[in-house]
């Protein structure tokens, strides 16, 4: 026991406050200079073995344009955890990182700086050279992204990193589109697309982003119907009128009936549709329809085999079939239209401040026009055979199609997903799901390999589909490029190697976690089962987590508009690393939204300082932690021992949530504010043995809550760690997790 008034035999780092600012540098150097985020690294170590279980996560790949925000926090934060804690249970943990083209968004924001700049567009510059230009643009934002996720304290095995635009990937992607060409799955159509006027290219359903608008609604006199619509300017082509097939109201009129009415350049002759479509409930219960500029018109269109006759080019200006209006944008000719139906006496009423949803492109901002247009497309119905497959229930051989594939892999449990209640909503996305259009007007991206050449008879185009392409300068390659959804859905495979044999895709493949939000369930996990299951005979992953989104204090979206936008850059400045990942876990319920606020992570902070101090007072007395621990010490342990065993349990579980909650309440109510209090006493009375297994139950008791706070917090309790006189290991990221019963 020291004399009085004697220094305690400790680190002079714990004389002074936690400091995240010093510490977490230092700590993700020795981290980097350990290389034991490499699992091939803690083999050659001796920190695993080479036939421990294998555990593998992709990194959802962020966009190389963007920064860090809140979002991209809590996919850190709970990959990390997971990873930490896999990696702490001895398996060969591997946590791929990787960084995506974001190809729409990238181009845009590249084209719009240069027309800024110079007031010339990419068709002044050619591609060459605006593939350039956004090459450099994309090196210097990948660092950018790369350092920010570096400073959650993610534990990426950085030697593995993949570009989703990167040689590699380049070369799984071609081969992937080759294998499904040939396989029937990918084809050439004219389908209804979603069009981007502005950037003039069809755009993904992912990437649609519908925004509040006000506008009127215009009533219309259409023969004996009254019509609806806020688009009056598409209105030309309308010669059908659709009604439900059971609506009594109607029942005077037959499928196929025409008659004669008056309408906006002059006389027309429509005919009655008799559809399921209609809603009897919507409005008059009838509707026209525009089969070119509308996905549910042009399906309907298709189920009867009508006219799909454009009214709108691919610039929004109005076609000649518009009249005297043709050649006006259908912003500028709306109200005349609406002037001129008003002269006719066809204009019933209008509802004016009508709120509705407009599509517009998330990644560039224009409103989407839908269009009828040439594109390749993935047919989700389209029948193939799986000639290697380890998918349970769907053996070698099995004819089936990719939308039968991606539902039966949830069915049969091959895949799962936490929290369950979105497994339907799965179902039901699958149920409803349309071709894909993978083809992208834009230049930057992987481009389509597919060549054309007429054939000598002039009458056929032949067509040529291989990675590599013809030696023949004949042949002139399709200017178009790939979604890039069709390269993130080969992400899992792609990163470990495919289409090599590569020895990480057998060891890591199917990866363990795919991790994501919940608002892209369907686009993304969906399209990996689709491209994988297709690809490689395999589900991509076996469990999908779900997390919410973060929102600010009051529950509302964050967003630059309302000024409530919480960067989590900043709070690692102000409160540290393990703080912000702390406050984004901690009552996180999987797929639950998490309201967020500043004094919510400054919480955390004072939290880190708690455990700080604490190891501080254990510190003082570990040269006196020796010999046996008493019955009642041994209790206290066993105290610590059972926090972990449930803590464990809810980390199996995916509930990280209530496994943060519970250590941190041991940690605070237990341990800091009743366990060593009790100890004052102990530690200054007389009993040596009493000290000493006083002293030393406190030790395990700190050690067991750092080996179990560490996936949550692994700065500060890696700074702890290096300072403590006695561990089983140098690095506490590859010490074991704590033994429970």
């Amino acid at each position: 026991m020291p004399n009085e008034g004697s220094k305690p035999n400790i680190p002079e780092e714990f004389l002074k406050p936690y400091d995240p600012a010093t510490e977490e540098p230092a700590m993700i150097k020795r981290w980097d200079d350990s290389g034991f985020a490499n699992p091939d690294v803690c083999i050659e170590n001796g920190v695993t073995s080479a036939d421990a279980p294998a555990y593998s996560i992709v990194l959802p790949p962020p966009n190389v344009t963007g920064t860090l925000h809140m979002g991209h926090a809590a996919m850190v934060a709970v990959e990390d955890i997971l990873v930490r804690y896999a990696r702490m249970q001895g398996k060969r943990t591997l946590w791929i990182p990787g960084t995506d083209s974001a190809a729409i968004a990238t181009q845009s924001k590249v084209e719009g700086d240069i027309y800024k700049k110079e007031k010339i567009t990419r068709y002044d510059l050619g591609r060459d050279e605006l593939m350039r230009r956004i090459e450099l643009f994309t090196e210097e934002s990948k660092s950018t992204i790369i350092n920010q996720v570096r400073t959650l304290g993610a534990s990426l095995d950085w030697s593995r990193y993949a570009y989703t635009m990167d040689e590699p990937r380049y070369n799984a992607v071609m081969t992937a589109f080759v294998k499904m060409y040939e396989a029937g799955l990918i084809y050439r159509g004219d389908r209804i697309v979603n069009w981007d006027p502005n950037l003039q290219t069809t755009v993904s359903d992912d990437e649609i982003e519908h925004v509040q608008k006000t506008d009127p609604f215009y009533y219309f006199q259409y023969g004996p119907f009254v019509i609806g619509t806020v688009r009056p300017e598409t209105k030309f082509g309308d010669k059908y009128v659709v009604m439900h097939p059971e609506d009594a109201r109607f029942a005077q009129y037959k499928h196929g009936d025409t008659f004669e009415l008056e309408w906006i350049n002059g006389p027309i002759t429509a005919t009655v549709i008799k559809d399921e479509a209609v809603d009897m409930e919507a409005g008059s219960g009838v509707m026209t329809i525009t089969p070119a500029h509308s996905l549910v018109d042009f399906e309907i269109a298709e189920r009867h085999g009508l006219d799909k006759e454009r009214v709108i080019d691919d610039r929004g200006i109005l076609l000649p079939i518009a009249g005297e209006f043709a050649g006006q944008h259908i912003k500028k000719a709306r109200a005349a239209i609406v002037e001129k139906l008003q002269a006719k006496g066809l204009v019933v009423k209008t509802e004016e401040n009508y709120v509705h949803n407009i599509a517009t492109n998330s990644r560039g901002g224009g409103t989407i026009e839908p269009q009828i247009k040439k594109q390749w497309f993935v047919g989700v119905n389209k029948e193939f055979t799986l000639t290697h497959s380890e998918i349970k229930g769907m053996p070698s051989g099995t004819t089936t199609t990719l939308k039968q594939l991606m539902k039966h892999v949830v069915e049969s449990g091959e895949v799962g997903i936490t929290p369950e209640r979105f497994e339907r909503v799965y179902y039901n996305w699958i149920d409803n799901l349309r071709d894909w259009c993978i083809s992208r007007q834009i230049w930057f991206g992987h481009r389509i390999p597919v060549w054309y050449r007429r054939h000598p008879s002039g009458d056929t185009v032949d067509i040529h589909c291989s990675v590599i392409g013809p030696e023949d300068d004949s042949w002139e390659r399709d200017p178009d490029t790939l979604d890039t959804w069709f390269s993130s859905g080969l992400w899992t495979i792609s990163t470990l190697g495919w289409p090599d044999e590569s020895p990480d895709l057998k060891t890591y493949h199917p990866t363990a976690v795919l991790e994501t939000g919940y608002d892209i369930l369907f686009f993304w996990v969906a399209r990996m089962i689709l491209m994988t299951g297709f690809c490689v005979g395999q589900v991509p992953f076996k469990q999908v987590y779900l997390h919410g989104l973060v929102r600010d204090g009051q529950g509302r979206k964050m967003s630059k508009s309302l000024g409530n936008i919480i960067d989590p850059l900043d709070m690692i400045k102000k409160y540290g690393a393990d703080a912000t990942r702390l406050s984004l876990i901690v009552g996180a319920q999987p797929g639950n939204d998490l309201k967020l606020s500043e004094d919510r992570v400054r919480g955390y902070k004072h939290f880190a300082n708690k455990l700080w101090n604490v190891s501080r007072f254990v510190l003082e007395h570990a040269d006196a932690a020796e010999g046996e621990m008493n019955a009642g010490d041994a209790a206290l342990v066993a105290e610590a021992q059972a926090i972990v065993a449930e803590a464990t349990k809810n980390m199996d579980g995916f509930r990280l949530d209530l496994a943060a909650d519970a250590l941190y309440h041991f940690v605070w109510d237990r341990f800091a504010a009743e366990i060593l209090e009790e100890s004052k006493e102990v530690l200054k009375g007389e009993d040596a043995s009493a000290r000493a297994s006083r002293a030393r139950a406190l030790y395990d008791i700190l050690t067991i809550s750092l080996k179990a706070l560490h996936p949550f917090m692994p700065f500060v309790t890696e700074a702890i760690w290096q300072r403590l006189p006695r561990k089983e290991q140098e690095i506490l990221m590859v010490a074991r997790w704590p033994h429970v019963q």
